[in-house]
């Protein structure tokens, strides 16, 4: 059999049982058909085979992004970023907001995203009363990093239905002054439902979740674990079955039924209409059930077991009470559905674990992968109860990189169990890594960054026990997040028989130093043995094959 496309000379990790590290790869179709050192794949090159001369960069499986947002990620970059590089202060988002808004007709929407108070110089957040003066005529709302507090301008908040007599909902803190007039700020529940009529329209989430397609693979990425959007979430899910049938989204998309604005409701609805985890095909598949249980690190808002270092009197938000969250999820689990549950602190986790706990009681089931999304804060006791339960934990630890000196600030001591990955493989814990993007940035090799190095953006140490080995962080990012979704035995590592999702690193990951690991870039992207980025052309470099000595 002669191959499509064969990689020579690289350093080729393959990921597989062995954590073998090779020269070469072949290509036929869609799939792998060959493995090993340059003289073992040379018999696969024929008269038509693309050569591809790695001198010594990585090829390895596509990354897995086991957790992020795939549609609010594409909408994002149709509104005011505010993580650009000329954002330097709020008056700096405040141009933007003004240039945006006059190229919007009046009563459409103006959205920022990514607003993170601490990066900027006034470190604030802006008021409802700037933002009227931006514009009356426009609602106009500023979502924050960790996309569970936004600020809205009057006519956002009118839109809304939201005015002074409104009470706080379930789960969510509607912010006012002191005489108990508004300051425009929306945490957790409340921040959800102001996007229940802040919804972008078919044609915006089409075009948002082709630009976010195309930015994933310029990432290396191949799969997604897409968490939700805002919404009801039936009709995002048909936009996204009609984008992957439309070849708009390239990469392979695990689809996890749940809404970031009640989710229950999603959850409850789709339960109910039959397909459990697993429906579709490589390209499309049903996902587990999500509900939130709590809230943002960084808010911060999660749900802690002791109060936040910071202020004695916080133990954050809960959007469920235990009775809730077992019947929804327990409901799922019985109709066959994977469950999993947004659960950053300690007591978010242990009332999703108390779930599983009782759901698998009342209707045993093996092999069945429940999961934690994000997981922050896992003690100890949780962990050894992670490993009884048999569940899949989805931490990010990019996180540390970004979010390292605040977790610091509120968290002190309990840094050293936040996201440990070393923990989960001590103890034999599965866990997939997931950027949570746009909460933060999607680059796979940046996480990979974090989890070997275990320091902040300014330097500081975060949990240092909790490094781990480059092979153990590509292994999270690749084989972990197939198995997540029941999926490792047709992607995820280099093996023949799989298909041929695969990326170049412009570098040798293995020999560059841990440091240096965020410096490495994508060289190329393949989906489907489809080479689908490739800006230095590798492929049509071709040139008769010659082994290294």
């Amino acid at each position: 059999m002669r191959a499509d496309i064969v990689f020579m000379n690289g350093e080729v990790i393959t990921v597989d049982s062995h954590n073998r590290v090779v020269e070469a790869v072949a290509v036929k179709e869609n799939k792998i058909i060959g493995v090993g050192f340059n003289k073992e794949i040379q018999p696969f090159i024929g008269e038509e085979t693309k050569i591809i001369d790695l001198h010594g960069k990585t090829l390895m499986p596509g990354f897995i992004d086991a957790h992020l947002h795939l549609t609010i990620y594409g909408t994002n970059l149709l509104g005011v970023s505010c993580i650009a590089p000329h954002i330097q202060s709020i008056n700096d988002i405040f141009t933007d907001l003004r240039k945006k808004a006059k190229e919007t007709p009046k009563g459409q929407w103006v959205r920022a995203w990514g607003f993170n108070e601490s990066l900027l110089k006034e470190n604030r957040f802006p008021t409802k009363e700037e933002l009227d003066d931006i514009s009356f005529d426009h609602p106009i709302v500023v979502i924050r990093t960790c996309n569970h507090t936004s600020i809205a301008n009057t006519k956002a908040l009118e839109l809304a239905g939201i005015t002074e007599n409104t009470l706080d909902p379930e789960g969510g803190i509607i912010e006012r002054y002191t005489d108990g007039s508004l300051t425009g700020k929306l945490i957790e529940n409340a921040h959800m439902q102001l996007f229940e009529v802040a919804s972008y329209t078919n044609e915006e989430l089409r075009k948002g979740m082709k630009l976010a397609s195309d930015e994933f693979i310029k990432a290396g990425i191949t799969s997604v674990h897409d968490a939700g959007a805002y919404g009801e979430g039936s009709e995002t899910l048909r936009i996204m079955q009609k984008a992957i049938k439309s070849y708009d989204i390239r990469v392979r998309v695990y689809a996890i039924i749940g809404s970031l604005t009640n989710s229950h409701d999603f959850v409850k609805k789709i339960v109910e209409a039959g397909p459990i985890t697993g429906l579709g095909d490589d390209r499309f598949r049903i996902g587990p059930a999500k509900i939130f249980t709590d809230g943002s690190s960084t808010g911060p808002t999660i749900a802690t077991r002791e109060p936040y270092t910071h202020d004695s009197n916080n133990y954050g938000i809960t959007y469920y009470s235990q009775a809730e969250i077992d019947r929804i999820l327990g409901e799922a689990h019985k109709k066959g559905f994977q469950i999993t549950a947004h659960a950053q602190g300690d007591k978010a986790i242990e009332m999703v674990l108390d779930c599983i706990e009782k759901a698998l009681k009342e209707n045993p089931r093996d092999h069945h992968r429940h999961r934690i999304e994000h997981a922050g804060i896992a003690s100890p006791d949780l962990q050894v109860r992670m490993k009884n339960l048999g569940v899949v934990i989805i931490p990010n630890p990019v996180f540390m990189y970004v979010n390292g000196d605040k977790y610091l600030e509120y968290y002190g001591d309990r840094v050293e169990v936040m996201y440990p990955a070393c923990d989960y493989i001590d103890l034999g814990i599965l866990a997939a890594f997931g950027s949570d993007a746009p909460v933060t940035f999607v680059n796979p090799l940046l996480g990979i960054h974090a989890a070997v190095n275990r320091e902040t953006m300014t330097g500081r140490a975060v949990g240092k026990k909790q490094c781990i080995g480059i092979l153990d962080a590509i292994r999270a990012y690749t084989w972990n997040g197939a198995y997540s979704s029941f999926e490792e035995n047709i992607k995820g590592s280099i093996e023949v028989g799989k298909l041929a999702d695969l990326v170049v690193l412009d570098d040798g990951i293995l020999h560059v130093g841990p440091q240096k690991i965020k410096e490495i870039n994508v060289e190329l992207t393949m989906v489907n043995g489809e080479v689908l980025f490739d800006p230095k052309h590798l492929v049509q470099h071709n040139k008769l094959f010659s082994p290294s000595k």
